[in-house]
């Protein structure tokens, strides 16, 4: 059968797991055959030779299987980063997260230092040391898996460097008193929220934030404040603007402010402490 082929018989299997079934089967072919799209398409008559292989990732993508641990990566900010299956997978809308920190820390000109709380993956960590020249950053972790997969997207991304990797919960191994800015993407999902089922594969130690969700975020506000850090940039839940605004009041704040995710849902804020 040609690839042509394949792809027609293929993409009845995933129209329940996803709205571009014929495109998954598409990234599962160029996964084994080692292609990329352009290839793809100019051979797209050509005999497709890994049926059997293909076959076995189709079903396991059937089960609500992520695709991106099937394949081993994701796209982020525009670049290819590894992703392993006990890791997090990388969502667009830390993107997002990503520039509010660029728009802070891309006209300074000293040396500047940046933490990183719950790097995952690393890529935060990974698009600001390719985005501003002079920064070094603290990336920390509970989790040795995701710590260890960080620094192969920093060596991917020639900027190992400029990250100092740590296993550390929240702030427990961070002593450095000269942080400028600290940025996270913590679990803020709570407890008995039912997640969809493909997100089930995911680590639940990466997701959920305590019973009413919010609970790792308020002790980052908290923590970041008492270290003296000016910035302070998070993601968050759709539904927690209110109680983590009313939560800033506790606090000496210059100034803060919201920002919504491309669906237009609230999804995360930056808050500049008073000096």
């Amino acid at each position: 059968m040609t690839i042509k082929e394949i792809v027609r018989k293929y993409t009845n299997q995933l129209k329940l797991v996803t709205h571009i079934p014929a495109k998954e089967v598409e990234i599962l072919i160029m996964h084994l055959l080692d292609k990329n799209a352009i290839w793809l398409h100019l051979n797209y008559n050509q005999e497709f030779s890994k049926e059997k292989e293909l076959e076995v990732l189709v079903k396991k993508r059937a089960t609500n299987y992520p695709l991106e641990y099937i394949i081993n990566k994701a796209s982020f900010y525009g670049e290819m980063f590894i992703v392993k299956e006990g890791v997090l997978i990388p969502r667009p809308e830390t993107e997002i997260l990503v520039e509010n920190a660029v728009e802070i820390l891309k006209d300074i000109k000293e040396p500047i230092k940046v933490l990183e709380i719950g790097t995952g993956s690393g890529i935060i960590s990974v698009m600001l040391a390719m985005l501003i020249e002079n920064i070094k950053i603290i990336a920390v972790d509970i989790n040795e898996k995701a710590l260890a997969l960080a620094k192969e997207n920093a060596i991917k991304h020639n900027v190992l460097e400029k990250i100092d990797f740590r296993l550390s919960n929240l702030y427990e191994n961070v002593n450095e008193d000269d942080i400028f800015l600290t940025i996270s993407n913590p679990p803020y999902i709570a407890d008995d929220y039912k997640l969809p089922q493909n997100v089930k594969f995911e680590p639940s130690n990466a997701l959920f934030g305590g019973v009413v969700g919010d609970e790792l975020l308020k002790d980052i506000i908290k923590q970041t404040n008492d270290k003296k850090i000016p910035y302070l940039l998070c993601e968050m839940g759709y539904d927690q603007k209110t109680p983590l605004e009313n939560y800033f009041k506790e606090f000496e704040v210059e100034s803060y402010s919201f920002y919504k995710d491309y669906e237009s849902f609230d999804r995360g804020f930056t808050l500049k402490f008073k000096k």
